[in-house]
């Protein structure tokens, strides 16, 4: 509820990305100050079972546990809610009607189409009325866009109801444009620039997944504007820490 809140105020909220399936990095890092911790579905080895516990964990330690889904599949996007996501991250959507389906896939009817079940969102039968009245005020769906489809329909993906922000994934960004990782190409500034200057002017929650694990970076992004920031992840902040630890030492 507490994030849910913050979206709709548009106030800063920054969290990060768990790809490491294991309870123990999801409790490090959700005790580490984040906003929410997303569960990453799409580019890990997480599993739907895993995914739960990593959910469990994130929730019991009082920050709001989302998952990236691996597509906008209605199915696993059920699913992941049922687990007790408080929202997703959708990938590659492309059009307002991509849009309007992962909404569907998160609301039960007559807003949406989600199948009904008692899983642990639902305290696994013992209270569907209370998580039903939640799901309709207080589940986030979040759009990633990350193809120059997705740029250039902008304004019709952000203007369906039930859409609560985007999420910009640079990396393939600029691989739809034809050149992966290079940030600093002409069009991949002119896409972003198109991104800004739209979500700028509908008011829209703005978000960007830093990748690089430093401070500087993220800085970066909040000044820039951004109200919905992914802050690296697990593996990056592990793999960065024991680099520069090690650097030198022999």
């Amino acid at each position: 509820m507490e994030l849910k809140k913050k979206l709709r105020a548009r106030e800063l909220t920054v969290g990060s990305w768990i790809t490491i399936g294991n309870t123990a990095v999801a409790e490090i890092m959700a005790r580490a100050g984040y906003d929410w911790l997303t569960v990453d579905m799409e580019h890990s080895a997480i599993s739907l079972e895993n995914a739960q516990e990593l959910i469990r964990v994130i929730e019991l330690c009082g920050v709001a546990p989302l998952v990236r889904v691996g597509h906008n599949d209605p199915n696993l996007i059920k699913r992941v809610m049922d687990a007790g996501a408080h929202g997703v991250i959708v990938p590659m959507v492309n059009s307002a009607e991509e849009a309007r389906q992962a909404v569907a896939s998160v609301k039960y009817p007559p807003r949406g189409f989600r199948g009904v079940g008692l899983a642990r969102a639902q305290k696994y039968g013992l209270d569907f009325a209370g998580y039903k009245a939640w799901n309709e005020t207080d589940s986030v769906v979040i759009v990633q866009v990350e193809h120059i489809r997705a740029v250039e329909n902008l304004e019709a993906i952000l203007t369906v109801e039930g859409v609560d922000g985007f999420i910009i994934g640079p990396y393939d960004l600029s691989g739809s444009l034809g050149v992966p990782g290079q940030f600093d190409h002409p069009e991949v500034v002119a896409a972003l620039d198109r991104v800004k200057t739209v979500s700028n002017q509908l008011g829209a929650l703005s978000g960007f997944h830093v990748i690089p694990p430093d401070r500087e970076a993220l800085d970066e992004k909040i000044n820039e504007g951004y109200r919905f920031v992914a802050h690296s992840l697990d593996s990056l902040f592990l793999g960065k820490a024991c680099a520069r630890l090690q650097t030198g030492s022999r």
